[in-house]
């Protein structure tokens, strides 16, 4: 088994490392987002891979064809890009949010000024 038959499958556990890691190690928002969309696009890549048959074709009935290759995989992963790209722009308003409100996107700093400011309205 060649290593470089497998390059979609190696590209998307090498993405889904960096970005697992980016949002459990990183305590910047914004590193955060950015880890989270890398993760998001490692399984979209995973998906792609594994919906694409070598050799189907798109399943029109023809009698000269007999094997066909899915379509619905990318049709999910169509929509999963778009949820993805609307979920960044929430996260990156979020973050515009809580830059405005305590000057900084640093988690540790987030939550040492909440724990300072002590426990809010009851």
């Amino acid at each position: 088994m060649d290593i470089l038959t497998h390059f979609n499958y190696w590209a998307a556990i090498a993405l889904a490392s960096i970005g697992l890691y980016a949002v459990v190690a990183r305590h910047n928002l914004i590193k955060k987002l950015i880890g989270l969309s890398l993760f998001q696009t490692a399984v979209f890549l995973l998906f792609i891979t594994i919906g694409k048959v070598t050799g189907g074709t798109a399943p029109i009935l023809d009698s000269a064809y007999s094997l066909y290759s899915n379509p619905l995989p990318h049709v999910l992963i169509l929509t999963a890009i778009v949820v993805s790209v609307s979920t960044l722009a929430v996260g990156l308003a979020l973050a515009i949010l809580i830059k405005r409100e305590y000057g900084t996107v640093e988690e540790d700093e987030i939550q040492a000024e909440d724990s300072a400011a002590g426990p809010g309205p009851a």
